[in-house]
């Protein structure tokens, strides 16, 4: 482990198993059987946001052929890990651009390959929005082309800075209590309990952001 305050992000191993990355698959331990049958109010809380979440999905893609689960559950398993690495001695997958990109990029191909074999006139028009003067075509196509192609980089990249941004500093007061005088305690306290609830709305935020962004990618393919 890495003595300094990205020692946080650093999967740690044991035996060349990264034992970190294990917290990915905790998401798999609330859809057992048992978790659904027994009522608790953690379920009924689930069940809300699921609810919420169908709607929202339903009316951003207009009722296209879609199937909404697959948006859902990328909602649900990237809150879940952003809230799971809020808890003390927890690694935040999500952190990491190894698992941001690994959810933007299978993605965002699949859109695009679906939308040059099956819709590709759709997706030429998108180059060009309505309206543009002929002299200005070629450049407006080369912009949307870049900003088509750095849609997986933007999504994994604010995801990932997001949640490291917010450890840091989480990171930067845990050092400061330890040094600090009785005096300063309560207010580092009370600033970081603020901050605590602040990432806790920005591990929703940026799971909204994420799953929304990829449900609009998806209704223009």
């Amino acid at each position: 482990m890495m003595n300094n305050l990205f020692s946080i992000f650093d999967p740690t191993a044991i035996l060349l198993i990264p034992i970190n990355w294990i917290s990915m698959f905790m998401f798999i331990l609330m859809f057992l059987p048992s978790y659904w049958i027994l009522s608790n109010p953690m379920k009924t809380f689930i069940k809300k946001i699921i609810f919420v979440m169908n709607n929202e999905f339903s009316t951003l893609l207009k009722n296209n052929k879609i199937n909404i689960i697959l948006f859902i559950s990328l909602f649900m398993l990237i809150l879940f890990n952003n809230t799971l690495g809020l808890f003390s001695f927890t690694f935040t997958a999500t952190s990491h651009l190894a698992i941001t990109l690994a959810l933007a990029l299978p993605l965002w191909l699949t859109f695009i390959l679906y939308s040059l074999t099956n819709n590709l006139t759709n997706f030429l028009a998108h180059l060009v929005p309505s309206g543009t003067p002929p002299v200005l075509m070629p450049f407006m196509v080369l912009i949307e082309l870049v900003s088509n192609v750095i849609r997986p980089i933007t999504l994994s990249v604010r995801l990932a800075a997001n949640m490291i941004a917010g450890h840091l500093l989480l990171s930067l007061l845990e050092t400061q209590l330890a040094t600090s005088s009785w005096i300063l305690l309560p207010m580092i306290g009370v600033v970081q309990y603020l901050l605590l609830m602040l990432e806790s709305a920005v591990a929703y935020i940026q799971a909204y952001v994420f799953s929304v962004l990829t449900t609009l990618y998806a209704s223009e393919a």
